[in-house]
């Protein structure tokens, strides 16, 4: 008979520790959002072999008293909480008092800290949870954590550790979204001996994006802000022409929390979807603003699940809100032939981002010079090298987050122009030169050049007719004889019953067979042909997943694909009184910037561009 076991209080650690410590980027993500915690408006971090042998974190937040600290690593021990009751009102990144005791459980940790109101600080120095040393110490303001040897007492854990490049790219990666989560506190990240960014902490968040991914990135994103029902929206969003392979660029933070979210991706992709092509997804960083009764981070140890209240009118809302921002600016995509003077001389002029300015390391070279003569304390000229590499200054008052600045403004001013190009009013002044390789039409408008590809916009013109038709309920039904008999699952029998008004609505005439057999004896009359037992199943597990609010996804895809086939190609040469009953039509829609498939229907060049190019203009 098997004899039940009383585990001891290290191996009990050494298993918790399994789900807060995966990496060396895990121990980098708790201490640093301790740092956040602790009010700390400059963060340093270290890393040497990918974090694997060697972790340091210094901030100049409140530290922590000397009577506090052994209680710090103690299990489920928090300053965040005190009741059950305070999970439905966090602010706080922290909250499960499991972060510290799990580092010290599978590594050897080095602890320094001090508060504003002692004059010295307390080292403590804690292995395998063991606790093995803790002295009175000269010390800055702040915390400084040192992690060693991440998994030295669990060698299967370490094995399953990548390459210290591959960490070290993890903790990189995390030290981004950090950055972009708190634009106010100043960043320092150093791997292997070369510090590899920093910022200011002068709370531009546009800055901090330029920094990380780089001028095309930065240039192509436009500021965003919006307020409604408790949730407060504020961040930044590319345009359609940045867009990316995969979701991996879709940054989102609740309260200041880096977050995953299927409910918000699904949402700011339906915002987007009229301006991408399949299978490409925006880049956006948006921040949140929630109230805490309406969310619960409590869902993993991680703390980057959440569960929001009412989900569906909350996708809504983040849904209508990106919608509306990008309906509300100029889409047209700009030929750019050579770099702009005044943008290479606006990068050139944003300065570097330096989180110890001259002017503060003459005032800590003051403020160390003063107390080393006024002060007798033994040790702490021993770790005034340990802590140079972090701030020792508190933030006195932070900068309110800035999501536009100098890169921006070229944006902010586009969403100001009311007469777009594509548009009513605007298309007195566009004069048609001519049709350019029997497939794009050349227009001149005031200082451009536009360039209208006839068949994406010829099948946006299409697809916007067909999807009116649907749904305005005015499609037509094609009788289909003998009928198409389908066998139907008990969910899938639900899902349709729930559902047959849609059904009915998109053109499908569909009867009880006997048992659970439906037999199709209708489809809709534009979409005949097109695999309609298939369409019909895929509408049915669309709906059977998740409940889907507007046209079904599967729906907009095989109308996408008619008003394809319907739309004028290319190298179909038209008359200029058929290009321009369709330019006219073009400009009716709401979206008249891409084809149902997310391509352009038109590109700009300015004048300025082809001037250059024949030198009219030198600089």
């Amino acid at each position: 008979m098997a004899i039940i076991h009383i585990l001891d209080h290290q191996t009990i650690d050494k298993i918790a520790a399994g789900e807060v410590v995966e990496r060396p980027s895990s121990v980098v993500k708790e201490l640093v959002e301790n740092a956040i915690d602790a009010g700390a408006g400059a963060v340093t971090v270290e890393i040497k072999d990918g974090g694997i042998s060697f972790i340091r974190v210094t901030d100049n937040g409140n530290g922590i008293e000397r009577g506090q600290v052994r209680n710090a690593f103690l299990r489920h021990a928090t300053s965040k909480i005190s009741s059950a009751e305070d999970l439905t009102e966090l602010v706080s990144l922290g909250f499960r008092g499991e972060a510290l005791a799990s580092i010290a459980a599978v590594s050897m940790v080095e602890l320094i800290s001090k508060t504003r109101e002692d004059l010295t600080g307390i080292r403590y120095v804690i292995e395998g949870g063991d606790e093995k040393e803790q002295e009175e110490i000269g010390a800055p303001d702040g915390t400084t954590v040192l992690v060693r040897n991440l998994f030295y007492n669990t060698p299967p854990r370490k094995k399953f550790l990548k390459q210290p490049q591959t960490e070290g790219s993890y903790v990189a990666d995390l030290m981004e979204h950090l950055a972009m989560s708190n634009p106010q506190i100043s960043f320092k990240f150093v791997s292997g001996g070369q510090t590899k960014f920093y910022t200011t902490g002068d709370g531009d968040l546009a800055q901090i994006i330029y920094r990380i991914y780089g001028r095309e990135i930065a240039n192509g994103l436009m500021p965003f802000h919006h307020q409604a029902e408790g949730v407060a929206i504020d961040g930044l969003l590319g345009r359609p022409v940045i867009n990316r392979a995969n979701r991996n660029y879709e940054i989102f933070y609740i309260n200041g929390r880096y977050v995953k979210s299927s409910l918000i991706s699904r949402a700011v992709e339906e915002g987007y979807r009229e301006y991408l092509m399949q299978h490409k997804f925006p880049f956006c960083v948006l921040h949140f603003r929630i109230n805490t009764d309406r969310i619960d981070v409590n869902v993993h140890p991680a703390k980057m699940e959440v569960r929001i209240a009412d989900g569906p009118a909350f996708y809504e809302l983040v849904k209508a809100a990106i919608h509306d921002a990008l309906h509300g600016t100029e889409m047209i995509p700009e030929v750019v032939l050579t770099p702009r003077a005044a943008d290479s001389a606006a990068l050139r002029s944003m300065p570097a981002p330096e989180p110890f300015e001259s002017r503060r390391i003459a005032k800590e070279a003051a403020e160390r010079t003063v107390l080393s003569a006024a002060s007798d304390t033994p040790g702490q000229e021993d770790y005034a090298s340990l802590l140079e590499a972090g701030p020792t200054e508190q933030r006195t008052a932070r900068e309110p987050v800035s999501y536009g600045r100098p890169l921006l403004a070229k944006a902010a001013q586009t969403e100001l122009f009311a007469d777009k190009i594509l548009s009513p009013p605007a298309r007195a002044k566009f004069e048609i030169i001519g049709q350019l390789f029997d497939t794009y039409w050349l227009v001149s408008y005031e200082e451009k050049l536009l360039i209208i590809d006839q068949h994406a916009a010829h099948e946006k013109v299409q697809y916007e007719r067909f999807l009116k038709r649907f749904h305005a309920h005015a499609v037509v039904s094609q009788a289909v004889n003998p009928p198409l008999i389908v066998t139907l699952s008990g969910r899938e029998r639900e899902c349709y019953l729930t559902h047959a008004a849609d059904f009915e609505a998109l053109g499908f005439v569909v009867e009880e067979f006997g048992g659970n057999d439906y037999a199709i004896r209708g489809v809709p009359l534009d979409l005949y042909g097109y695999g309609e037992q298939e369409f019909f199943r895929e509408i049915l597990e669309e709906l059977s997943e998740n409940a889907v609010t507007g046209t079904p996804e599967t729906v907009r895809t095989r109308i996408a694909a008619m008003a394809c086939k319907a739309a004028v190609k290319g190298n179909m040469r038209l008359s200029l009184p058929e290009a321009e009953r369709l330019i006219d039509e073009l400009l009716t829609l709401d979206n008249p910037y891409n084809c149902p498939h997310g391509r352009p229907t038109i590109v700009s060049m300015t004048k300025y561009e082809l001037e250059k190019k024949f030198k009219r203009i030198v600089t």
